[in-house]
């Protein structure tokens, strides 16, 4: 089990950035896959960046592709969101969610693949 608390969130101006990160404790973290999702108001729950365990694999959701990388530094239990060019549709609140990976190199991208969720953090990108 881990837990998971996403830090980082506010409000920016189109064409800022934001980094948020997703800290976590509990069993080892390498053995996680992690992804970012996000949801607007109104809309369903997405998947924009998905990781694998060591990091060596990663997904962009076409959306965000170019603008967004996600990444992991497993010695300090953190996967990072880095949020460039911000446009105002990328406001939503976004959310880390992590699972125990039997194939480290593998990602998942659908909200049931994971069980494991931070409460969010919120994103504004102002126009």
């Amino acid at each position: 089990q881990v837990q998971l608390v996403e830090s980082g969130g506010g409000l920016v101006q189109a064409g800022g950035s934001l980094r948020l990160s997703c800290a976590a404790s509990g069993r080892t973290f390498t053995n996680y896959a992690v992804a970012w999702f996000r949801q607007a108001p109104g809309k369903e729950r997405e998947c924009v960046a998905a990781i694998n365990g060591d990091g060596g694999k990663t997904y962009s959701a076409a959306s965000v592709k170019g603008r967004f990388t996600i990444s992991r530094d497993n010695a300090k239990n953190t996967v990072y969101l880095q949020m460039n060019t911000l446009k105002p549709e990328d406001t939503a609140v976004y959310y880390c969610a992590g699972r125990n990976s039997f194939y480290a190199g593998l990602y998942y991208t659908r909200t049931y693949d994971y069980g494991y969720w931070g409460n969010g953090t919120l994103v504004t990108v102002s126009s």
